[in-house]
């Protein structure tokens, strides 16, 4: 498998992780913890993983303004996104906030255009039209028939963690191109660690995930669910991405994020989640089409 594939195969991997880890997410926030507490349990248990794996490979130097993006891209792209995440899913469905990310690729391609000069044509300016009319067509829908305690919040924050991960693509795209996926891992999720614990510390003893208070096969579903976002949600996913930046255009690798919805509606919906409504397939349909067409060179 030559490099490009590689990178291809590894971005379809994380985000079909990603979709499965929507509905867990959901699961975990609505019967076992907090928000903040998710999300510091996801930075404790990648930084550990990142530094154990660390230590048995070639020690690798980064520059220090290499090592301030790596930094700055970890706070954007998983403490202040997945937090937005987390919070969003509080108020909101699994099945519409995956439909929200579906425009990743329309707001690579306008952050790009502001930051990197690349040329928005007619053609893009459509499709960038397109998945604006898709989200919105959920958001009338939603006033209609709520499914979330707060929908129009949910979808707003939603709305703020999409953009959150289209500026950590964007600034990281360079330094991805350098160093390890390891290596960046480690100190995205150690700045991480120390920038969410504060917030979830006094948390941690209201969770029903350290309460104690549940039974064997109970306890399994709750700290079963959270290992796999730990392991697989967080480490393998995020170690997956810079890996494919190494080989692929930022553009190129949020168009895959259109594979989560996919994933999180189909496990959503036969999970009793969510219920199919007329205008998800609408909606999924014209964000979809907006990504293709934004990303297309001609």
């Amino acid at each position: 498998m030559d490099k490009k594939m590689s990178g291809h195969a590894a971005v379809i991997l994380a985000n079909v992780i990603f979709g499965l880890g929507v509905p867990v997410t959901k699961y975990l926030l609505e019967d076992w913890t907090t928000p903040m507490v998710y999300m510091a349990l996801r930075c404790i248990g990648a930084a550990l993983i990142f530094w154990l794996i660390a230590a048995f490979l070639p020690k690798e130097k980064v520059e220090r303004k290499d090592l301030i993006v790596i930094m700055l891209g970890g706070l954007t792209g998983f403490v202040i996104s997945q937090t937005l995440t987390a919070w969003a899913l509080n108020y909101t469905s699994p099945v519409y906030y995956s439909l929200i990310a579906t425009l990743t690729p329309i707001g690579t391609l306008l952050l790009a255009s502001v930051f990197l000069s690349e040329k928005i044509t007619g053609i893009k300016l459509f499709g960038v039209l397109l998945g604006i009319a898709g989200a919105v067509l959920m958001v009338v829908v939603k006033w209609q028939a709520e499914a979330g305690s707060n929908d129009l919040l949910g979808i707003s924050l939603a709305l703020l963690s999409l953009l959150t991960w289209v500026i950590y693509l964007i600034i990281t795209s360079k330094v991805s191109a350098k160093y390890s996926a390891v290596t960046q891992m480690k100190w995205t999720f150690l700045v991480s660690t120390i920038a969410v614990l504060p917030f979830a510390w006094n948390e941690f003893d209201q969770t029903k995930l350290f309460s104690g208070g549940y039974g064997f096969s109970e306890g399994m579903m709750g700290i079963g669910g959270m290992a796999f976002i730990v392991i697989f949600a967080t480490v393998l996913g995020y170690f997956m991405i810079p890996y494919a930046m190494k080989y692929l255009k930022a553009t190129t690798v949020s168009v895959y994020t259109n594979l989560q919805p996919i994933v999180a509606s189909f496990i959503a919906i036969i999970i009793g989640q969510d219920i199919m409504t007329w205008d998800k397939p609408v909606a999924a349909a014209l964000v979809l089409l907006s990504a293709y067409i934004v990303t297309q060179k001609n």
